[in-house]
């Protein structure tokens, strides 16, 4: 049974501290029992706290608190075609994605928690070539919608606006006057709320925290719901 929610205490941010220092197969294999109570066991409790809000935000959004296929992500890097040879991501993460996507480029909301940098939110991370070229033709076919989106009091007051990593030259079929071109360019769309140091990190209360975070992110993942075809 998925222990009750009580926040992110030290023990969890002990374990990425010290993996940081000890970024190897052997240090990870002696602390492998740690690694399931002090991380695995709170994120999958963290999920299933999560759950029933997340359904009243929206229906189609999976809390899955498994931690092999669920909305957890796995502490394995994929090394294969890095040159960074870590084997071990040094933090932890979870997406709650549509349940139209398979993977992690579907529309989602996120929680990254790593010591010194805790941020949460929703959009959709480097999407498929068709999904991308709607979410652009939708911004500029709609650009009042995508402007409503910018401006919603909610939005503006939680997050410092839309991020996303950037073409530099516009994308191929749009004039250099498209309104909103700089948005135009991303090949990512999301808004993020960072937390820093904050202590409701490691309460309970964390969990509202996030909820009201991913309520303010509703306006963009309505829009990018649109674009792409999938419900919200």
């Amino acid at each position: 049974m998925t222990e009750t929610f009580t926040g992110f205490g030290p023990a969890f941010w002990s374990f990425f501290a010290e993996l940081k220092q000890n970024n190897n197969r052997d240090w990870f294999t002696d602390n492998k029992a740690r690694y399931q109570q002090d991380v695995v066991a709170p994120i999958s409790a963290f999920i299933t706290a999560i759950a029933p809000k997340l359904h009243e935000i929206s229906p189609h959004y999976n809390a899955d608190p498994r931690p092999n296929k669920g909305s957890m992500f796995r502490i394995y890097r994929d090394v294969r075609f890095s040159k960074d040879k870590r084997p071990y991501k040094e933090h932890a993460a979870a997406q709650f994605r549509h349940h139209m996507g398979k993977d992690a480029h579907a529309p989602g909301f996120y929680v990254h928690l790593e010591p010194g940098n805790v941020m949460c939110g929703g959009g959709i991370w480097l999407p498929p070539g068709d999904s991308l070229r709607q979410i652009r033709e939708r911004i500029a076919t709609r650009p009042r919608k995508w402007q409503a989106v910018l401006e919603n009091q909610d939005f503006q007051a939680t997050f410092d606006g839309v991020r996303g990593d950037s073409l530099k030259r516009p994308p191929r079929g749009f004039p250099d006057d498209s309104p909103h071109m700089e948005d135009l360019k991303r090949k990512s769309f999301f808004a993020m709320r960072t937390f820093d140091d904050d202590p409701v990190v490691r309460s309970n209360a964390f969990v509202d925290e996030v909820v009201a975070t991913f309520t303010a992110a509703i306006p963009l993942m309505q829009f990018i719901s649109d674009a792409v075809g999938s419900e919200f």
